[in-house]
């Protein structure tokens, strides 16, 4: 996997949401400094788990949408004297 990276206005963004974060649930304010270096630690050491199940979830949407496009196309298929 290559590493995360957002453009400069996501990592504003995304900062701003932490230093929110910090001021709204823990009561403490926290510089820009330190929210972009909690956002480049947790897109290191915790964005793999994120990421991989975000695909194992794009997965299981595609493995339902292969089984229903199965299903189209075994209605298309028309009566033979051939068996399966």
């Amino acid at each position: 996997m290559t590493d995360i990276t957002f453009t400069a206005d996501e990592r504003a963004i995304l900062v701003r949401r932490i230093q929110g974060y910090f001021s709204e649930e823990l009561k403490q304010r926290i510089g820009q400094f330190d929210a972009e270096f909690l956002l480049d630690f947790v897109g290191r050491e915790i964005g793999a788990y994120f990421y991989n199940r975000g695909l194992y979830d794009a997965q299981a949407i595609l493995g339902r949408k292969m089984d229903d496009l199965q299903d189209a196309i075994l209605q298309l298929e028309q009566p033979t004297e051939f068996s399966r």
